[in-house]
């Protein structure tokens, strides 16, 4: 444990967390669910219980590993991923449904003897609440893990090349769990500035913006089924 060079990895591992956080399908999953709530506070706060929820995957899982010094076969890897990809396309198309609900639209009344001109959604108005922490914080919590589930693999591999102690492995995943959190929360907070003055300054922008959203992540989770498909079929392109 005061081995100098295994507290040089745990350092790389922090790093390896914090550029964990910007793998495309992490981006995707979060703008998705930041695009619903255009707060700098949710911002940091999902990014926060993802980060969790991600680590927590993986520290089960590498629990199990090196307790039971047992390799995790490819074939769940193909279907974790899969499963992420499945993940963002449901996310993509809840926030479509939810854009299409919301029925932003400009609407025309008279007030003082003045015409004015107002774009906004009369369920918003109607349904407006604020949500309770815990089931704001449950879904991305929730997502977090699905995604450790899928990134447990390629971490155990390399956690399994430095160590074959339980404990100084489940303390690897623990550094790399924090640093995948601080990137994820700084990522948030970064993700959630144009949708926040979006929100502000033009409705119709802050509905452009999550749509971009929504598009993205089926895009992705798309991508991620199709590579995932050619992998299974021993497909390697050159």
């Amino acid at each position: 444990m005061n081995d100098p060079s295994f507290s040089a990895i745990l350092g790389l591992g922090f790093l390896l967390g914090l550029r964990h956080a910007l793998d495309a399908d992490h981006l995707a999953a979060v703008s998705t669910v930041l695009a619903e709530r255009p707060s700098l506070r949710a911002s940091s706060a999902v990014g926060f219980w993802w980060g969790i929820g991600h680590t927590i995957t993986l520290l089960i899982v590498g629990a199990v590993v090196l307790a039971l010094n047992i390799h995790i076969p490819e074939e769940f890897e193909l279907i974790a991923e899969s499963g992420v990809g499945l993940l963002l396309i449901i996310l993509g198309v809840n926030l479509a449904v939810k854009l299409y609900r919301d029925r932003w639209h400009v609407h025309a009344h008279t007030h003082d003897n003045s015409a004015h001109v107002h774009f906004h959604s009369h369920r918003r108005q109607e349904d407006h609440r604020h949500q309770h922490w815990l089931s704001a914080s449950v879904r991305p919590l929730c997502i977090g893990m699905a995604h450790g589930l899928a990134g447990s693999a390629a971490l155990m591999l390399m956690i399994l090349a430095s160590t074959q102690d339980v404990g100084a492995g489940l303390l690897s995943i623990v550094i790399f769990g924090l640093g995948s959190i601080v990137g994820m929360m700084t990522i948030g907070i970064t993700i959630s500035l144009p949708l926040v003055c979006s929100f502000s300054m033009s409705r119709r922008l802050f509905a452009g913006l999550q749509g971009i959203a929504g598009a993205v992540s089926v895009g992705v989770g798309i991508w991620m089924l199709v590579t995932q498909a050619l992998a299974a079929s021993g497909y390697h392109p050159s």
